[in-house]
């Protein structure tokens, strides 16, 4: 009996299709091994993380979770919980556009000039600190880095200042035995005070050669050094740098990491890395009265972009506690910048024991930023003895 047309028609068509779905198995096969391929020839700044679930999950609820983990099982998903509704639509809505609707300033951020600085987390705000008054980078217009300094004033009373607030305390019982163990070093070289540049009143201007940031970095150094542990304060000038390689005001932080690379090929002792500014806030933020005097606030600052930034932000709380406990006040809070409107490093994802500091204002005074350091000083050295006690380092020593 001869087969039907139908039959042959019917065989082809199983055929055809068997093949079509052995060329879709291939394809799909070898788009996977294409896709493993590019994700494992990344570079490791664009390769998924950690970190990168860790944002994508903040997209969902626990309950949502719980649904989603739940959902692959019937049995389960009768007693599930319908107390909130689950998009997938939403969901990738938001993702794709990062605009959650449950939080506006993520819309607001993009339209409105300046809204970006909420985008800041405070991990754990000082007394009175909250997103009206989160610390706020100069932005110096990049002719500023060739132009001459501004003249100064008052500059007499820098070094009274320096001599007002020298350490009185008895020698250390203990000590680095000569090793340098915080290295402080100065991204924004040139971030000077108001109160000593003649004629100058907008912040973004308050940039100096000489009378800046630098020297409240070196009085750091000499009150740790006079509690047992070596520092070094780094002044290479890198906003000198910058002009010499062509680079913008924005780019400083790129040119700094080489001058902390460098410190770190040189010498493997640092354990510390300590990254000082000012802020560009005023003076009602950035002063507190402490046993009737001023002191100039501090803020610490965590760069949420680096994936490992939880273990920076744990000695910068550590220390905020410290300072509440002895100093109140003084401390604005631990703050983690992240995204496109700031750098998100910081460099801190060279070490994890590295953080910068916003110490005052551009009104503060060097004497009010003395007394800060000496604080500052005061409660890292309890912590770096205690730290240095629980871990057995044997490179410390009793002092002879």
């Amino acid at each position: 009996m001869k087969p039907s047309k139908h039959s042959s028609y019917v065989f082809i068509l199983n055929i055809s299709s068997i093949f079509r779905l052995f060329a879709v198995f291939v394809l799909s096969l070898l788009l996977v091994f294409i896709l493993i391929g590019t994700l494992t020839s990344l570079k490791p700044g664009y390769r998924v993380a950690s970190s990168t679930v860790n944002e994508a999950a903040k997209h969902f609820s626990s309950k949502q979770l719980y649904r989603m983990f739940l959902s692959d099982s019937q049995l389960l998903a009768l007693n599930m919980p319908k107390t909130e509704s689950f998009s997938i639509s939403k969901i990738a809505f938001e993702m794709m556009t990062n605009v959650r609707f449950q939080d506006p300033r993520s819309l607001l951020g993009r339209e409105l000039p300046g809204f970006d600085i909420f985008d800041s987390k405070i991990l754990v705000a000082g007394e009175g600190s909250n997103y009206t008054n989160l610390p706020i980078e100069s932005v110096p217009p990049d002719n500023s880095l060739k132009s001459s300094d501004p003249k100064t004033q008052n500059t007499d009373q820098i070094n009274k200042a320096k001599d007002n607030n020298q350490d009185k305390h008895n020698k250390p019982s203990q000590t680095t035995k000569g090793k340098k163990r915080v290295y402080i070093y100065f991204t924004h070289t040139h971030e000077s005070y108001l109160p000593y540049l003649k004629g100058v009143t907008d912040p973004n201007l308050a940039q100096h050669s000489k009378i800046n940031v630098t020297k409240v970095g070196e009085k750091l150094k000499e009150d740790l050094e006079d509690r047992g542990i070596g520092a070094e304060a780094d002044t290479t000038d890198v906003q000198k740098l910058l002009v010499k390689n062509g680079m913008t005001y924005s780019q400083s932080y790129q040119e700094s990491r080489e001058v902390v690379l460098s410190a770190m090929k040189a010498d493997h002792d640092f354990q510390y890395f300590i990254d000082i500014h000012r802020d560009s806030r005023r003076r009602k933020d950035t002063t507190v009265t402490i046993n009737g005097k001023p002191y100039a606030k501090i803020a610490f600052i965590i760069g949420g972009d680096n994936p490992n930034w939880e273990q920076n932000a744990k000695v910068a709380e550590d220390l905020h506690a410290r300072l509440k406990k002895k100093y109140k006040d003084l401390s604005r809070g631990v703050i983690m910048k992240k995204g496109a409107s700031t750098n998100g490093k910081f460099n801190q994802d060279l070490s994890n024991h590295s953080f910068l500091i916003e110490v005052g204002g551009v009104d503060n005074t060097f004497e009010e930023m003395y007394r800060t350091m000496d604080a500052l000083a005061d409660v890292f050295a309890d912590y770096y003895w205690q730290a240095e006690k629980v871990n057995g380092n044997k490179t410390t020593t009793a002092a002879k």
